[in-house]
């Protein structure tokens, strides 16, 4: 079904009761963090950093302006006042359609205070995209920026910079009342249809993030500065720089676009970026046309993490080499919320994604649901207090990824002898860009509606750099006088009608695809270039 291309919000109710498939069963505090109960997320970070002294330290780095954790809370303690004031109350459902900013943490912890929750959406997706989610989820308000005005009506949209130059002059609002397992944001994924599928987490997950990933495996103190390459709107991007320094009292670099290698040289050395966190693709084009040896600018750098996709043969040695520090690798999911599998200080196995996070359990499973042994690949399943007990409105879908508490991820991967795990790549047809799952069936879809195309099929290459390209292999329609020509106009069209993550880098016009000889396409030939 075509997603709407005017956004409709949904009329909060009066009294309504919470949405049962949003509520999950909730999981107990854990020691040495934000809280020993049960509490509001945004009420328990800013006594955190009351208790810690941490009030007048740097949470977040943005430009020329710093702002210390203190500054942080009080500020969203007073945008919940004016986001309280438009009509938004405990169990609402608020669309955050903004970059990483001051703005995105303060409205995210405004609305955790006020007890709703946050829809968290990518700012550069189409309409239809924003649209198709904010009804999905039955939104009451929309915040955001520039840009965005015809996305979502004028009575029920707030600007970020509105939202902010009113919040100077307002009173801070009381937390409400919320337990762990009260939903607190929300995230959309592709399925293999191309579909996004909206997942809930709750009070009680950030914490959970940070014990057992920020705490245990990476060592986060209040010293650190992270830089993420991947944005808060990401699952990946979420624990890394909003995460990890507010319940560590260390501090983060904002960033409202993804930055150029240039730019992240010249961040780094800026802002003395100990936590460096990114995408394979990203650390190649960074390593990408330099002299071998370590580059002056990382040296504040103590460790880099890479998730969203493999990392190519050789890729992180060189990314080690280049920043003097160690390449941790992991796997996550945004139905986990963040990583499950992963390499630590302690423990890092390159070429793997570690072993399995602490208070997570992994297993290999075959076809038929049964376990396969060590040395032999199969489809990852995971168990966890993070886990999404289901997809928003996908009753079957949820029944269907969802059996005995465990979450099938749809990834593959082999255990090796030492107890970490080496991926192979996903079970579907989804394809990994930038860290970014991307699904070919849609922009399929898309390229086909060119009247010139006949058969289309989009594929993940690796370019020589190591980094991952989307790139369209064309079969047209008739035979192409000029195949530059029609491979401009493809990507024009592209370029009109989807995201830019998903837009192809390439097109080549071949004479056909692969296929079975049912008319199945060979995907895994596709993605070679092999036939």
């Amino acid at each position: 079904m075509t997603p709407p291309t005017t956004l409709r919000l949904t009329p909060r109710p009066s009294a309504a009761p919470p949405d049962p498939r949003a509520v999950a069963d909730g999981h107990p505090g854990r020691p040495g963090t934000a809280r020993s109960r049960p509490g509001n997320l945004a009420a328990d970070l800013a006594d955190l950093a009351e208790r810690h002294g941490w009030t007048r330290r740097p949470a977040f780095h943005q430009e020329h302006r710093v702002w210390t954790h203190g500054e942080v809370h009080d500020l969203a303690a007073r945008a919940a006042t004016v986001l309280a004031d438009r009509g938004v109350a405990p169990g609402d459902r608020v669309l955050l359609a903004l970059p990483d900013s001051i703005a995105w943490v303060t409205t995210f912890l405004a609305l955790a205070r006020l007890g709703a929750t946050a829809v968290l959406v990518n700012p550069e997706l189409p309409r239809s995209d924003h649209a198709f989610m904010a009804e999905d989820a039955g939104v009451t308000l929309g915040v955001t920026g520039p840009g965005l005005e015809d996305r979502i009506p004028p009575e029920r949209r707030l600007f970020s910079d509105q939202l902010l130059a009113l919040a100077c002059t307002a009173e801070p609002a009381a937390a409400r009342p919320a337990g762990s397992g009260t939903p607190l944001y929300i995230q959309y994924t592709s399925g293999t249809t191309g579909r996004p599928k909206g997942v809930v987490h709750r009070h009680g997950d950030p914490e959970a993030y940070y014990e057992f990933i920020g705490r245990r495996l990476l060592r986060i103190g209040p010293d650190d500065v992270t830089l993420s390459v991947s944005k808060l709107f990401f699952a990946y991007g979420f624990g890394n720089a909003f995460v990890f320094p507010l319940f560590s009292g260390s501090s983060a670099v904002l960033v409202d676009r993804r930055p150029s290698p240039a730019a992240v040289d010249e961040l780094v050395a800026r802002h003395r970026v100990t936590l460096l966190y990114s995408v394979p693709s990203a650390y190649a084009a960074l390593v990408a046309d330099r002299a071998d040896g370590h580059a002056a600018c990382f040296a504040s750098v103590r460790a880099a993490v890479s998730a969203g996709e493999g990392m190519p043969a050789g890729l992180g040695e060189r990314v080690s080499e280049l920043l003097g520090a160690p390449v941790l690798e992991q796997i996550g999911s945004t139905e986990v919320g963040h990583a499950f599998c992963a390499n630590g200080l302690s423990h890092n196995t390159p070429g793997t994604v570690g072993r399995p996070v602490p208070g997570y359990e992994v297993q290999l499973r075959d076809g038929a649901g049964a376990p396969v042994p060590d040395g032999e690949e199969g489809e990852l399943w995971v168990k966890g207090p993070t886990v999404t007990s289901a997809y928003l409105n996908l009753p079957e879908d949820s029944a269907r990824t969802r059996a005995g508490g465990w979450l099938a991820t749809r990834d593959r991967a082999r255990r090796e002898p030492d107890g970490t795990y080496r991926h192979l790549g996903r079970t579907d047809d989804m394809e990994m860009v930038g860290g970014i799952t991307v699904s070919p069936l849609e922009i399929e879809a898309v390229l086909r509606t060119h009247p010139a195309v006949r058969e289309v099929a989009v594929s993940a290459v690796t370019d020589d750099e190591g980094a991952t390209r989307l790139r369209a292999f064309v079969v047209p329609a008739a035979p192409a006088e000029d195949a530059e020509a029609l491979a401009a106009e493809i990507t024009a069209l592209a370029r009109k009608r989807l995201a830019p993550f998903k837009v192809p880098r390439t097109v080549r016009v071949v004479e056909s695809l692969p296929r079975t000889p049912t008319g199945k396409l060979r995907r895994h030939l596709v993605r070679g270039g092999s036939w």
